[in-house]
């Protein structure tokens, strides 16, 4: 048997929509108008949490790591696409695919985490109240956020390594406008089992197990809410949970979109538009669904910016 040509591959092409350039035009501002907002709107969120003391919750403290993970997210590729959809030169370097592939990964598998920690935060505090302020401590709200961030850090590092490790055989055209890691497994001319049993477990732990303890969580909390006797009360429980209920459906939507849908062999066009929208308009979207409609964060946010008028 002939061995295997593993032409080392030093730089990758990211094909995204360079066969569709009125699409590239449609997307630039599109994009950079969105990432700005992502950007203004997150950093807005944190920086009031940090300033303002009626936001030192734990609530307000797991929002601001979700507002810091949205930036991370969209800053692995969002500038880069934006190059890259201005310019005939849609490539990336093979460590520097292998750093935007694991910093998308530990991000995008934090926030899963995070979201289930969100969800228990808000049982605890509508369903044991009174003990609400012993049980979620400020050491372990550092504790419980740390994990989410160590955890999905230490799963990506495994994952992009295991496949970054594969040959390639010179094959260096990646069908998506990231380095998305099954987009550049299909490149692989190795044997990617292991690659594929470390996601497939990594999905599992990380999508229908978190997904499952929002739901009970959320079940709890109906079934305690409903028990409330004053509609008042009723309200104040609904409007707290429904924001981070909206940006669980829409993220645990749209993801098992993607990745639970039947497989194609060939990438469609229709899916990479998808992805763009799903990795850009999520996190714009989070700052507005979770927090611009809360009236804390609102009224928090006229004090800092009165402040920082007067201080001028």
């Amino acid at each position: 048997m002939e061995p295997v040509n593993s032409t080392e591959v030093s730089e990758f092409f990211l094909k995204g929509f360079s066969g569709y350039p009125a699409l590239e035009h449609l997307f630039f501002p599109l994009c950079s108008a969105m990432y700005l907002v992502t950007l203004l709107g997150n950093t807005g969120i944190v920086v009031v949490s940090v300033l303002d003391a009626r936001l030192h919750t734990p609530m307000y403290f797991f929002l601001g790591n979700l507002s810091i993970l949205d930036i991370c997210y969209t800053s692995t590729f969002v500038p880069l696409t934006l190059v890259h959809l201005l310019s005939a030169q849609k490539t990336i370097s093979f460590l520097g695919c292998a750093l935007q592939m694991c910093l998308s990964l530990s991000t995008g598998s934090t926030e899963c985490l995070l979201l289930a920690i969100m969800a228990y935060d808000r049982y605890l505090a509508i369903c044991r109240p009174l003990r609400y302020p012993v049980l979620m401590s400020h050491r372990l709200c550092w504790l419980l956020a740390g994990a989410a961030w160590v955890l999905g850090l230490c799963k990506s590092v495994t994952e992009t390594v295991i496949a970054m490790r594969l040959p390639f055989c010179g094959h260096r055209v990646v069908s998506h406008f990231i380095c998305e890691i099954l987009a550049v497994l299909k490149l692989a001319c190795g044997d990617t089992s292991i690659s594929e049993v470390f996601l497939l477990v990594g999905a599992i732990l990380l999508l229908p197990v978190p997904l499952a303890f929002i739901c009970l969580s959320y079940t709890l909390i109906l079934a305690t809410t409903l028990r409330v006797p004053s509609a008042a009360g009723r309200r104040k429980a609904f409007s707290t949970c429904s924001a981070h209920l909206a940006v669980v459906m829409l993220f645990y939507g749209t993801v098992i979109f993607m990745y639970m849908k039947p497989k194609s062999k060939e990438a469609r066009i229709s899916d990479e538009v998808f992805m763009v929208l799903y990795a850009v308009v999520t996190p714009m979207l989070n700052p507005v669904i979770y927090s611009l409609r809360n009236k804390e964060v609102k009224e928090a946010a006229r004090k800092v910016w009165g402040r920082i008028q007067t201080s001028r």
